[in-house]
C-alpha cells in the first residue's frame, strides 16, 4: 500500500506536468459558460430542473449534466485516460518506471487513482464554475425539484454536490475502459478514440427500443441517476442501481488491463 502511494503522488504530479490535462479542465471549466450563454440568448432547454431557469442558478449545473451526458464525460475522461499507461510505451519510459521498487500491479492501482482523482477535480470544478455563473446569472433562490416541491437554496446546493459524486460512479466506469484501452493498445490515439467510440456506441444501445428492457442497466443510463435526489420522495433505487452497474462495467477492464499489464514483456 505505502509503495502504491507514493507511485499514485508521483502520477499525479506527472498528470500536473502535462497540457493534455489541463485541456480536459478547461473544457469542464469553459462548458457551463457556453451553455450559460446559449441559455439567455436562445432560450432555456427542455430537460429536468430547467424550469428553474430565469429564477435560480442553483439548478444551472444539473442541467447542464442532463445536457452533456455523454459526450461531455467521455471526452474528459478519454483524454487522461487513453494516455496515461500508452504515453509510458511511446515515450520508452515504462522500462525506467519499472525498475525501481514498485511492482506492476502497484503501479497500476496508481494510474488507475490518479486518473480518478483527475475526474473528480474535473467535476468539481465543472460544478463550481456553473453554480457561480447560474448564481450570478439568476440568484441563489429555491429550487424547484424534479417532482414540483420547493427546496432552499442551500438544501439543493447540497443535493448538488452530491448529485457530482452520483454523477462520477459512470464516469469512473468510462475511465475504466479507456485505462484498459491504453494498456492493450499502447497507443493514446487509439485509446482516445476507442473511448469515445465506446461511450457512443452504448449511447447508441440506448435508444434501440428493442432492447428496452436492458436500457436501465446500460452504463450511460446510469449518468442520469443524480435525478433520485431531486425528487419527492428520495427513493435512492437508481443511485443503488448506478452504483452495481458502474461496479460491473469497471471491474472487467480494470481486471483486463491488470492481467495484460502484469505479464506484459516490457523491452523498450
Amino acid at each position: 500500500m505505502t509503495a502504491t502511494l507514493v507511485a499514485y503522488r508521483w502520477e499525479l504530479r506527472k498528470l500536473a506536468a502535462q497540457n493534455r490535462t489541463y485541456l480536459g479542465i478547461a473544457i469542464a471549466a469553459v462548458g457551463p459558460i457556453v451553455y450559460l450563454m446559449l441559455a439567455i440568448a436562445q432560450g432555456y432547454p427542455h430537460a429536468p430542473l430547467a424550469d428553474n431557469f430565469g429564477h435560480t442558478g442553483i439548478a444551472f449545473s444539473l442541467v447542464v449534466f442532463k445536457l452533456i451526458v455523454v459526450i461531455g464525460p467521455a471526452i474528459i475522461a478519454s483524454l487522461v485516460a487513453g494516455d496515461i499507461v500508452a504515453a509510458e510505451d511511446l515515450g520508452g519510459t515504462l522500462k525506467t518506471i519499472l525498475i525501481r521498487s514498485v511492482r506492476r500491479g502497484q503501479l497500476l492501482a496508481a494510474k488507475a487513482l490518479a486518473l480518478y482523482t483527475y475526474l473528480a477535480i474535473a467535476m468539481v470544478v465543472f460544478f463550481v464554475v456553473a453554480t457561480v455563473a447560474g448564481v450570478i446569472a439568476w440568484g441563489f433562490n429555491p429550487v424547484v425539484n424534479i417532482s414540483g416541491h420547493q427546496l432552499t437554496a442551500l438544501d439543493a446546493l447540497l443535493l448538488g454536490a452530491a448529485s457530482v459524486l452520483v454523477y462520477l460512479l459512470p464516469v469512473f466506469a468510462l475511465a475504466s475502459f479507456g485505462l484498459f484501452l491504453s494498456v492493450a493498445t499502447r497507443q493514446s490515439v487509439a485509446a482516445v478514440g476507442g473511448t469515445l467510440l465506446y461511450a457512443m456506441s452504448l449511447q447508441g444501445l440506448a435508444v434501440i427500443s428493442a432492447i428496452k428492457a436492458v436500457h436501465p442497466y446500460l452504463l450511460t443510463n446510469q449518468l442520469t441517476a443524480w435525478h433520485d435526489l431531486f425528487q419527492t420522495p428520495v427513493t435512492g433505487g437508481a443511485i443503488l442501481r448506478s452504483l452495481w452497474v458502474s461496479a460491473a462495467f469497471a471491474l472487467p477492464p480494470l481486471i483486463a488491463a491488470w492481467v495484460i499489464f502484469t505479464r506484459r514483456d516490457v523491452t523498450t
